[in-house]
């Protein structure tokens, strides 16, 4: 079937070229979303948002502007940009999961035990206490430079330049 057909028929509510279309371009834009929002699950369910957003707006989509693929990766990527800003999404990257926590004090384990720290503490042996501080607010709780720099009264720059210095510290106990 040709595309320009399918797409003309989209845009008159055809749910079976709809379900083509979607057959067709899913998976790719599930993945370009995949990739600003890192997060597999939530990226599938906004992949069905968009999907739903642009048979609602199928009038919209002008074949002379451009490819109707390119039309959805563009409102694909919007989507998922504005997921990325969303309070409810650097919330989520900022706190643990509490469930994860009460099972290691329930158990009585002790954190240095676990298989995902061996070899952290030489890692950061001889690090100072704002290059630890630093590295877990930006690597482990998701913090960006601008924000850790706000959460601990420093300028960027002292942020950018600390980090650097730090991951070369952590380079030169690794090796």
């Amino acid at each position: 079937m040709n595309l320009d057909n399918l797409i003309q028929q989209f845009q008159q509510k055809d749910t079976v070229a709809f379900e083509t279309l979607y057959n067709m371009y899913a998976e790719n834009i599930c993945g370009a979303i995949n990739v600003i929002v890192k997060d597999s699950e939530r990226s599938q369910e906004i992949c069905q948002d968009v999907f739903v957003k642009i048979w609602e707006k199928s009038n919209q989509y002008d074949a002379s502007k451009g490819r109707f693929f390119t039309w959805l990766l563009n409102i694909a990527r919007n989507a998922a940009i504005d997921e990325v800003r969303s309070k409810a999404h650097k919330n989520k990257k900022k706190n643990l999961p509490v469930d994860s926590l009460v099972g290691i004090y329930e158990n009585g384990e002790d954190l240095n035990s676990k298989m995902d720290t061996i070899g952290l503490q030489s890692l950061l042996k001889g690090l100072k206490e704002k290059c630890i501080l630093l590295i877990d607010m930006l690597y482990f709780k998701g913090y960006t430079q601008k924000e850790a720099a706000k959460e601990l009264n420093t300028p960027i720059g002292t942020i950018k330049t600390r980090i650097r210095s730090c991951i070369s510290n952590i380079r030169k106990n690794m090796a």
